[in-house]
C-alpha cells in the first residue's frame, strides 16, 4: 500500500475568503482608479454590497419603466449584449428583427395600405421623440420654403399640451424652437380642444398630441384634434400635421382599445413614437418611432450605412449601442402574441382599479385618476380634510415600507394642486396590490397618531418623480 505524506502536498494558491480580503477590509478608490486589479468575485460583491441601501424596483411605483422580464429573456438579451445594433453587415438577423419588430408595430399601429411607411428602434422614447421632432420641423421647413415664407422672421413653434414630458423641452432648446404650451385646467386635464388652435400659425412645425400624460396619465382626445387640423388645414397653404407621442399608450392602447381612433387612421397623424421600456414591457433602453409615409421623413434626416453589399437607410441620434434590447422586444412579441399582450395588460387594469377603488374608500382623497385607461391612479387630498399631514408626509411614510410613490404638484396652471401617482406595471399583482392598501391604510393611521412637524401644507415640491 502507497503511503503519503508531506512531500506530497500540491504548490497551490489559496484564495482568500470575500470578506478576509484586502479590499473588504479597506475603503476602495471612488473617485480614481485603483493602482492593482481587484479580484472579479471582490469586485463584484463589492459593487453589490454598494446598491443594498436602494430600492427595491419592484416598489417602485413611480416609474413607468419595467422592472421584470422572463429569466428567457434575460438570458436572451444577456448573450447579446455585445452586438452592434448599427453593424447591420455584421449582424443582419439583427437587422431584421429590427425589422420585424417594426412591421409588426406599424399593424399595430393601423399603417394604411397605400402609403410607405418607416420606422426604427431608438435607445428610448425620448430619442424617438427627438427624431420625431426633427422631421416634423424639417419638412415645415421644406414646404414653407416652397411657399415663400420669411424662415428668418419668427422662431419655429412647436404645440403641446402643458403636460409634456420634459424630452419635449429638451426638443425645442436643442433645435431652436419655441416651446407653445396649451394650458390644462380642472376641465381641460388633457389638450384642450377649444383653444389648441389658437396656438397654431404659418411656423408651426406640428401638433403633439399624448397618448398618456405622464402626471395623470390621460389620453388626448386626437380624433378630435385631427378633426381640427383637417378643418385648418383646407383653410391655408401652410399645412400642419400631429405627431403622437405614445410613450405610454402606444403598446398599451391597442390591447386594451382596438376600436380607439389614436393613430394611423387618422388622416393628420403623420408619426408616432412609443416606448418599448413601458407596456411594451422590455427593460429600460427602447423606443419605437414611425412615419405613416416617406413623404413625412425628409431625406436629408436619413442616412445609408453598408448592409450585405448594398446600402441600408437609417435615422438616429446615437450610433452604437447594444441590440439586446431590440432582442428583448421581439422576444416579447413573439412569446407573448397579441392574446399575451392583452392578457397581461388587462390583469394591469384590473389591479389599477381595484387599488382606485380602495383608496377612494378611505374618504380621504379625491380620484384624479381611476386607471380605467392607462393603469395609472392618481389622487389628491380632498379640500375639507381634517388631518395634518400631506401627501408629502404619506410618501415618507410609505418608503419606510419600501413603497416608492411619489407626491408632486401638476403642471403649469394647475400647479397648486399637489397629488400622488401609482403606475400599476406588469409584475405588480393583486397580491402586492393587497399588500400596498394594507401598508397604505397603516401609513395612514401612523401619521393620524405621530406627534411630529409635518412638511408645510403649501410647499410645494417634488417627492421621487423624475419620470
Amino acid at each position: 500500500m502507497t503511503l503519503y505524506g508531506k512531500h506530497d502536498q500540491e504548490t497551490r494558491n489559496v484564495l482568500d475568503p470575500i470578506f478576509g480580503s484586502f479590499s473588504e477590509d479597506h475603503d476602495l478608490t471612488k473617485y480614481e482608479l485603483n493602482q492593482q486589479p481587484t479580484e472579479p468575485r471582490i469586485a463584484y460583491q463589492v459593487i453589490k454590497d454598494q446598491l443594498l441601501d436602494e430600492g427595491n424596483a419592484r416598489q417602485n411605483l413611480a416609474t413607468f419603466c419595467q422592472t421584470y422580464m422572463e429569466p428567457e429573456a434575460t438570458k436572451l438579451m444577456s448573450e447579446t449584449l455585445e452586438k452592434n445594433a448599427i453593424d447591420k453587415s455584421e449582424y443582419p438577423r439583427t437587422a431584421e428583427i429590427e425589422n420585424r419588430c417594426v412591421n409588426i408595430i406599424a399593424n399595430l399601429w393601423h399603417v394604411q395600405s397605400n402609403e410607405e411607411y418607416m420606422g426604427t428602434s431608438t435607445v428610448g422614447s425620448s430619442e424617438a421623440c427627438m427624431l420625431g421632432g426633427m422631421a416634423m420641423k424639417f419638412a415645415w421647413r421644406n414646404r414653407a420654403k416652397k411657399l415663400g415664407l420669411d424662415l428668418n422672421a419668427h422662431k419655429p413653434n412647436l404645440v403641446i399640451s402643458s403636460g409634456y414630458q420634459v424630452c419635449w423641452e429638451k426638443f425645442c432648446v436643442y433645435w431652436d424652437v419655441e416651446l407653445r404650451t396649451v394650458p390644462m385646467d380642472l376641465n381641460h386635464q388633457s389638450l384642450n380642444m377649444e383653444k389648441v388652435m389658437d396656438y397654431v400659425d404659418e411656423y408651426t412645425i406640428g401638433i403633439v398630441g399624448i397618448m398618456g400624460i405622464t402626471y395623470t396619465g390621460r389620453y388626448d382626445d386626437l380624433e378630435k384634434l385631427n378633426d381640427l387640423v383637417e378643418n385648418y388645414n383646407q383653410k391655408t397653404d401652410y399645412k400642419v400635421y400631429i405627431h403622437v407621442d405614445a410613450a405610454s399608450g402606444g403598446l398599451y392602447a391597442p390591447f386594451m382599445e382596438p376600436d380607439l381612433k389614436w393613430d394611423f387612421q387618422l388622416k393628420n397623424v403623420v408619426s408616432i413614437n412609443t416606448s418599448g421600456h413601458k407596456y411594451g414591457l422590455v427593460y429600460p433602453g427602447i423606443g419605437w418611432v414611425l412615419w405613416r409615409d416617406q413623404a413625412y421623413l425628409p431625406k436629408e434626416l436619413i442616412f445609408n450605412v453598408s448592409y450585405l453589399g448594398g446600402e441600408m437607410p437609417t435615422m438616429a441620434i446615437n450610433f452604437s449601442r447594444s441590440a439586446s434590447h431590440i432582442i428583448g422586444q421581439y422576444y416579447n412579441f413573439i412569446r407573448y402574441g397579441f392574446k399575451g399582450y392583452h392578457d397581461i395588460h388587462q390583469r394591469t387594469h384590473d389591479v389599477a382599479v381595484y387599488l382606485a377603488k380602495e383608496i377612494e374608500k378611505l374618504d380621504l382623497f379625491e380620484i384624479v385618476n381611476d386607471g380605467s385607461r392607462l393603469p395609472i391612479v392618481c389622487y389628491r387630498n380632498k379640500d375639507n380634510r381634517e388631518h395634518e399631514w400631506t401627501l408629502y408626509d404619506l410618501a415618507d411614510r410609505l418608503a419606510m415600507k419600501g413603497w416608492q410613490v411619489p407626491a408632486y404638484p401638476l403642471p403649469a396652471d394647475l400647479d397648486q394642486i399637489e397629488v400622488q401617482r401609482i403606475v400599476v406595471r406588469a409584475d405588480f399583482g393583486m397580491g402586492m396590490a393587497h399588500d400596498f392598501i394594507e401598508d397604505l391604510k397603516q401609513a395612514i393611521h401612523d401619521l393620524d397618531q405621530a406627534h411630529i412637524v409635518f412638511h408645510e401644507k403649501t410647499a410645494l415640491k417634488k417627492y421621487g418623480f423624475t419620470h
